[in-house]
Parts: C-alpha cells; structure tokens; sequence
C-alpha cells in the first residue's frame, strides 16, 4: 500500500493550530520500549517496518476455552491481525489474596493460541475494566472498607491491591511480550480514565505498576474522544474509543500527541440491558467508518469483534441501575455462538481491500455442530427458605454484605414487627431485588431500578414475622456507582399511618452466597412442586435432566420461566429473566456429555410452565415487560406553569458536547430539560448524555438520580429509554417515541430528573445524540427548570 495518507494531512493541520499541545512522543512515550515493537512518529512499527493494528476484542472468559481457538481463527479470517484481551482482576482473585488461572481462567494458554493462530495480541490488565462486567472487574471485596468513593483513586486501599494484582499479572504474563518471543504488542493503562476523574497522578501511578511488573512493550490509554484531552499525560500513548465520526476521533488524538492514529474501541454494535429491546448496529456504516481510518492511515480495534456470553454470574449492571443479560451478542459480526453471517461478510469484505501486500485472508472456520433438545420436566424442587444454610447472623440494623463476608448471591432477612396499625416498612436502600413476606404471605417488593424501598403492611393484631429475601443481580461496572454495596441497608422502620417511624431492630440473616462461579449450595429435594415454610409457590430450585447420545450447541428455552439462575451438570450457564430481550441461554457443546445431563434452574417468581427444550436458534429480542415485578402505575406529570427558566437558548448544532453556565446557580432537587424544537425540523428529542455542573465547574455526582417524568421514549424500534440520558454512555441516548400509533406527541419534550436531594446547580452539560450530521432528535432551542419539584402526581 502507498505511504501517503491525504487524510492524515487534514487531521494534522488541524492539530498544527494546538501549538503547545502537541507532544512529540515517538520513542518516549515509555521507560522501555520492545526491540522488535515500537510507536513511531506516524506509523507503528514492527521490525522497522509499518503495521498498521487491525484488532478485534475476545474475552476469554465469555468463550468456552475448547473454542478459544476457533474463535480466533474466525477473528483471523475476518482480515483483523491482532486480537485485544481483557484480564477481569476480580475473575482471577475473587478471593483476596487466592489467585486463579488455570482451566477456563488461563490467559497464557488463550495468548499462545492467538500467536500460534497468527494473531498479536493487545492486554488490557485494568486494574478497572469496564465491559458489562460485574463491577466493572473489580474484586468485590474491596467493598469491605468503609471508605466512600475510594475506588479508582490514589488512595492505599486501593492502590496497594491494585499494585498486588499488576505484579501477580507481570508474573503470569510478562514473559509473553514481544520483547520475550510471544505476541503482546501492548499493555493498557487502566481503562477509559477521563470520563472517571481528573486526577492524571493517578495515571501515572497505574502505569508505574505495569512498569515494576515487567512491562517492557508500550503503554497507552484509551478514552472516549470527548475525554481524550482530560487524562492525557506525555508519559503514555493516547488512543480514542467511538463508534462513530473516526476523524473527529483522530483529530482528538493528534491535538495532544504527535504518533500513530488509533481507535481503541470502535463499536460494532452494543451490549442489551434487561428490558430494553436488543441492541444492533449497522453493519454498512461500520464498514464505512472502518475503511475511513484505514485510508487515513489508523488502526483499529472493533468492540466488540465476538461478544461471546457472559457465563456465571459475572455480568455486570450499566448506571443508574440497568442490569446487563447474560447473552454478549453485542450484535457482533461473530455472535454469540461463534456463527458468522452477513454482518461478518461485510466486515471481511471491507478490510480485505486494505490488506498489506503478500497478505491474504484464511477460510472462515465452519460452525460448531447445533443439536436439538426434546422439551423436559424438571420435577423436583427445593423451596429457598426450606434450604437456606444453618449460619444465623445476627445484627441491630442490617448492613452491606460485604460487611459480612458474603459476595452475592440470596440473603435472608427476618425480624419481627409487634402488632399494631398499619402502615409503611421502609429500607434506606436494598440492592438489589427484594420480595417481603408477612407470616409467610407475600406482602410487597423492593426494586433498586426504581428507588422502591417501600412495602404497606396490613394491620396486626399480633406480632408477625417478616421475612425479606433479597437477590443481587450485579454490582455497577461504569461511573462512581461502581461503589456497589448489596445487601439491605439499614436502618429499616415501620411507620404506621398517623404515627411515628420506629426502627426494626434484631435481625437475623442467613445467606446463600454462589461465590466465585455460581457454587450450587447443598439442596433437599422433593417431587413436584416447592413446598416451603414461606409461600408454597415461592422461591425455589428446580432439577431435572435430559439425554443425548451426542454433544453440540443449544439454545435452552427459558421463555416460560420467570426471573434466576441456570446450571448444567453444576455449571452456571448465567442469569435469565423473561422480561427478555433474551429468552435462551447458550450451551457450549463441550459442556454437554453423551448419556444424562443434570439441569438445576433457580426461579424467584415461579415459572408458568416447569419444562425446557434445548433450541437450534436464539431468541435474542423478544421483550415481556407484563412479567416484571409488579410497580405501581405511573401517574407523574409535569409542573411547570408559573416557574422562570433557570436558563434558556439554543445549542449549537453537530454532536458536540457543549456546557451552558446559568446566569445564577439555582437550588433544587429536580432538573427538567425541555425541548421546543430540533435542528432537523421534525418534532423527536433525544439525548445522548445529561451532566449537571455545580459551582466549580465540576460536574455533580449522579449516583443517586433518577428519572422522574418523561414525555415519552421509544421501547420498541430502539432502546430510546430515558435512562440512557444519565448513563454515561454517550453512544447510545434517549429518543422520544417514534414507533407505534401516531401521534407520537410533539415538541415540547419534558426530561425530569429527580437529583435524590437538593443541590446547587450552575449549568448543564449536554451531549447531543452521536452519529451523522442528519441523525433526528438533536435539540435546538430549549429551557431548564430547576425547583424542588417538577412533578406531581395525578
């Protein structure tokens, strides 16, 4: 291919305007640099010679390790020449101070598959990871300190784990760099820092402790192309994650380095949440995009290349509360099962043009074999009360978990309340899901999605016992709620109505905790159906087995059951929930042995139908949100007449994003974000991301908001919910109504956000929906409203 990139002078003579800014960092961006591996001033280069990174993203923890191989054969053979892998810390010391890497777990073993497949290989250690991953790859047990927001700091809770785990990963995996003979041309530096914090000595402290582990290779970081100018330093190489806009991401990049051009994370599709519809991109506009940095001389990465599934219970939960299905299809041109498609075609046709000479593409590896399973019983159950362990905990007021020991998994709460009217039970907060029994009736739930930590309670006119049982779903991997303690907190009080809040007081918890791997605990089974000291349609296992006299792929159909766990021969397959967009669950071949095949389901709200067929397909997007925990209906309306704006006027126009400063900061616990009109002329909204600032220009702390009122949001095209407006995530955004009946409504559209407390607010921090400059919803003129409230109910 020709040297001369026509883009690349475009980029660079818009970067010539920085002046100061610009850092010469070929050759120095490292203490160390490989002999054979090297950045240079335009291009990377391997043995002097220019390579341009073709990477796609694998986790080996979301592959089974028989396939690993056929995996990355099909990365190879879609014309990438590097593959990207993620170290999850919290999969390999689950425990403090107990390593684990062996079997599905051995990282060595996946990077000497990926170099005898002839793949490099980009590490990326963390210590944070991110990647829907249960938080976010931090071990839970950092959690038992009491400290508030010390994750992701300077501070030595912190740090000195971190350094622990960098050097346990040095010992495993420096002997496979380049500079030794193995494929690792990279290492990153934490991950995505500048949307996190500010602190850049931070950054340099993580990349000293690659550097004392025995990282010789180069360091980089990666950052979304709006924040690659907040955490740059000169001492490490700067790459931009988007998925869309590749020279407005370049030209990020070259306004703070002088070096190569690389995206370390372009998104090939997206990862599904529980309850919103499954997420697709475009494979066309990718291929674009793609081509587009080629011919501008970058590289690449694509997020994901094969998403894989998330096993276990290691999926994780986006902000504010929104938790991930165990399927990471991510709609990836290699899906879930490791098929290829059209969308992988497309990508294969893309690159091939593009290859260096002498360079062609491998065949694409066929599919695993795909059986079928004949629909099964499972006929015995085991009731959760009847099977909770002996150990009794006993406390005053309940507190996190972790406080206690246990990681995840059910916990038990029971305490008594005296007779009297009645009235209102009430947590200070339950993560995550919560069914509140009354003398073994169920009474009520709690649900952290929506802020409900309240249950009425009938009159009494004895004590009753109530019994709470609580489910962690999954600690948040993104943003400072990565400071997910589960659990019931305390303090819990009953208030009767005319009366007074007392506290409940004298609790005692017992705990099922699944551990590292999903560990099944010790169950009693019966025949039929549960039958437990609490609720005889309760929460309960259920076994069962099927036969085959040959293994292959299957899809087990979970559509009629309701919300848990699944295990295969004492396996966890995952977590399911039939409010979809998932309603299958993935099993390997190579888990599947010839002759009985022992099935144990977890049910937490009982299933309409005790059976399961191994399917040939999965279902992926079919959304049930009528089998959600019940809530009460939403009567919110907007308030609004009579209030003075706290601002308005118009945006500018692109997707940019932009701060609008108050004239005055105003005091309030709600915010609404109304649109008048959208720079296209039609009548939707959106938005990609919502920030507030506060007085010093900083943006405030959003763990704690949550949606108030919306005009409306699109749920059935798209994933346009609300809450993607306060999730940090700017590839995706929230989008008013637009399939269905008409009329869909029109401007004005109405965003509440309720901040959970009064604040000061100075201004707002808008990021418009991402992608071309024709995308619908971009908002032109609007106003803010900040009051106590905004909202009322009809």
């Amino acid at each position: 291919m020709s040297t001369y990139h026509p883009r690349r002078r475009l980029i660079q003579g818009a970067a010539a305007a920085v002046g100061s800014m610009l850092f010469p960092l070929a050759g120095k961006v490292q203490a160390a640099e490989s002999s054979r591996f090297q950045i240079g001033q335009n291009d990377f280069l391997l043995d002097g010679k220019r390579l341009q990174i073709r990477c796609g993203e694998l986790h080996f923890a979301r592959v089974p390790r028989e396939y690993w191989r056929h995996r990355l054969q099909a990365i190879k053979a879609m014309g990438l020449n590097t593959v990207c892998a993620y170290l999850f810390w919290n999969y390999h010391e689950w425990r403090e101070g107990q390593y684990d890497w062996s079997g599905q777990r051995d990282a060595a073993e996946f990077c000497r598959i990926a170099q005898q497949e002839g793949l490099w290989v980009i590490l990326r250690p963390g210590p944070y990871a991110c990647a829907e991953w249960e938080m976010g790859g931090l071990p839970w047990w950092l959690l038992k300190h009491p400290k508030d927001n010390f994750l992701r700091t300077r501070d030595d809770a912190y740090v000195q784990p971190a350094r622990r785990w960098m050097h346990e990963v040095g010992r495993v995996l420096a002997p496979m760099q380049i500079s030794q003979g193995g494929p690792i041309l990279m290492v990153q530096v934490e991950n995505e820092y500048g949307f996190f914090g500010e602190d850049l000595e931070y950054m340099r402290v993580m990349r000293q402790a690659l550097l004392d582990a025995k990282f010789d290779v180069p360091l980089f970081q990666c950052n979304p192309t709006n924040a690659v100018v907040k955490s740059h330093i000169p001492e490490l190489f700067s790459v931009a994650n988007f998925g869309s806009q590749p020279l407005a991401g370049f030209k990020a990049l070259a306004s703070v380095q002088q070096g190569p051009l690389m995206c370390g994370e372009f998104y090939s599709g997206w990862f599904d949440t529980w309850g919103a519809p499954h997420r697709r991109g475009d494979a066309s506009k990718a291929v674009a995009d793609i081509q587009t940095m080629l011919k501008a001389n970058g590289s690449f990465s694509l997020y994901m290349a094969h998403g894989g599934t998330t096993f276990g219970l290691w999926g994780g939960c986006d902000r504010p509360f929104r938790p991930d299905t165990s399927s990471y299809d991510y709609d990836a041109p290699i899906g879930e099962a490791g098929w290829t498609g059209e969308k992988f075609k497309a990508y294969r046709d893309g690159i091939q043009p593009f290859l260096a000479e002498g360079e062609s593409l491998p065949p694409v590896p066929p599919r695993m074999s795909v059986i079928e399973i004949a629909a099964f019983a499972l006929k015995e159950s085991a009731s959760v009360f009847a099977n909770l362990p002996p150990r009794v905990i006993k406390t005053t007021s309940p507190q996190p978990i972790e406080q206690y020991d246990i990681s995840r998994g059910l916990v038990a709460y029971r305490v008594t309340l005296p007779a009297g009217p009645a009235g209102v039970l009430e947590a200070a907060k339950v993560r995550d899901l919560a069914w509140v029994y009354v003398d073994g009736k169920q009474a009520g739930t709690m649900d952290t999605r929506h802020n409900r930590f309240r249950v009425e309670l009938a009159a009494r006119s004895k004590p009753v016992t109530v019994d709470i049982l609580l489910y962690t779903i999954a600690r948040v991997n993104f943003g400072v709620e990565i400071h997910d303690r589960k659990g019931l907190h305390g303090p819990v009080s009953f208030k009767p109505k005319n009366g007074q809040a007392q506290a409940l007081e004298n609790w005692e918890i017992r705990a099922i905790d699944f551990d590292v791997d999903g560990k099944l605990p010790p169950l009693a089974w019966k025949p039929g159906r549960p039958q437990g000291s609490v609720g005889s349609a309760g929460p309960a296992f259920w076994r069962g087995s099927f036969d085959v006299s040959s293994s292959g792929d299957t899809f087990l159909d979970m559509s009629t059951w309701g919300q848990g766990v699944v295990w295969v021969n004492g396996r966890c397959l995952g977590r399911y929930w039939s409010i979809g967009p998932t309603q299958t669950m993935y099993l390997p071949g190579p888990w599947i042995k010839p002759g009985r095949n022992e099935v144990v389901v977890l049910d937490l709200t009982g299933p309409q139908s005790a059976r399961i067929a191994g399917l040939s397909t999965p279902i992926l997007d079919q959304l049930h949100p009528e089998r959600d925990l019940p809530r009460p209906p939403n009567t919110a309306k907007p308030k609004l007449d009579g209030l003075t704006p706290a601002q308005e006027g118009q945006f500018q126009p692109g997707s940019a994003t932009q701060d609008v400063r108050f004239d005055k900061p105003v005091r309030g616990r709600q915010l609404c974000l109304e649109s008048l009109d959208a720079f296209d002329g039609k009548q939707f909204a959106s938005v990609a991301e919502l920030a507030l600032l506060g007085v010093d220009g900083k943006t405030l702390n959003q763990s704690s908001w949550t949606i108030a009122y919306v005009s409306s949001e699109e749920a059935n095209k798209e994933d346009g919910s609300a809450l993607n407006a306060i999730n940090g995530q700017i590839t995706d955004h929230w989008h008013s109504a637009y399939s269905g009946k008409p009329p869909f409504g029109a401007h004005p559209h109405r965003l509440i956000l309720d901040l959970g407390k009064q604040v000061e607010v100075a201004g707002i921090r808008y990021t418009p929906r991402q992608g071309a400059d024709n995308v619908t919803g971009r908002i032109r003129h609007y106003r803010v409203y900040v009051a106590d409230t905004l909202v009322v109910q009809d």
